[in-house]
């Protein structure tokens, strides 16, 4: 069975989740974390594109793009994709698939605002909703430059955003109140699928066991060449502008 074409068009943001093969927590590693955003950077000067949002999880990113060209939208996830599974695989000192499957991508217009900042706040509120952040600021998505109005180096404002108010200042102030009043959805129950019966019966446990990730876990790790001024340059312009203490973040990086 094909795969269903993906409507793309000019003028849409797309809400992109990728996330890592098996649902392992493969994105916990700082390293790991420093050459995606460098891998990003990479990806600004390959292809024209606008990232309005960005949150690196432990084992999935969610990102909020307008490509120049909506067609290129695929060619931009193939080519993000590849470089970084190249690169984690290397790193790791693994084979095989780094992400699962396709990538998810959700797509409406830019003028549609309230979708626009139901997403924007929804991706912002990953960590929050996940229980490891009290707040909406976070080392490694790009809430703190809505917040404060920072430069990270990667991203820029979406449309919506800068339609909240007549000054910059006051953007940012309605939408710190937006995203305060955002409560996330209880996640739904797991569903039993066939076969769940028996294997449970045969003392067999259902797929892998459940994995704990609140920042840094240890995975197999040996010095990479990659690790380079760089790469370090733009995690540290990215962190410092998002980070809720930039400080405290910048001397997790090595500065």
């Amino acid at each position: 069975m094909s795969r269903p074409k993906r409507e793309l068009q000019l003028g849409f943001s797309y809400h992109i989740t990728m996330r890592c093969n098996n649902r392992e927590f493969r994105l916990t590693r700082l390293e790991c974390r420093k050459v995606l955003l460098y891998a990003i950077e990479k990806l600004n000067e390959k292809y024209s594109l606008k990232l309005y949002a960005i949150c690196i999880m432990s084992n999935h990113i969610h990102y909020l793009m307008e490509p120049a060209i909506a067609e290129e939208l695929p060619k931009i996830m193939h080519w993000l994709n590849w470089y970084t599974a190249m690169c984690f695989n290397r790193m790791l000192n693994r084979t095989g698939h780094f992400w699962e499957k396709r990538y998810h991508s959700t797509g409406f217009p830019n003028s549609d605002r309230q979708r626009a900042l139901n997403t924007l706040r929804y991706i912002h509120a990953n960590p929050k909703a996940a229980g490891f952040q009290r707040g909406f600021f976070y080392d490694f998505s790009n809430y703190g430059s809505y917040e404060r109005l920072t430069d990270d180096g990667l991203t820029e404002w979406h449309p919506a955003f800068l339609a909240l108010g007549k000054s910059l200042q006051e953007c940012a102030e309605r939408y710190k109140r937006f995203c305060e009043k955002y409560r996330p959805k209880p996640k739904p129950e797991i569903k039993r699928v066939w076969g769940s019966k028996l294997l449970a019966g045969l003392g067999i446990a259902r797929g892998s066991p459940k994995k704990h990730s609140k920042g840094q876990m240890g995975l197999p790790w040996d010095s990479w060449e990659a690790e380079n001024a760089e790469i370090l340059a733009v995690a540290i312009k990215f962190v410092g502008a998002n980070a809720l203490n930039p400080k405290i973040a910048l001397m997790m990086l090595g500065e």
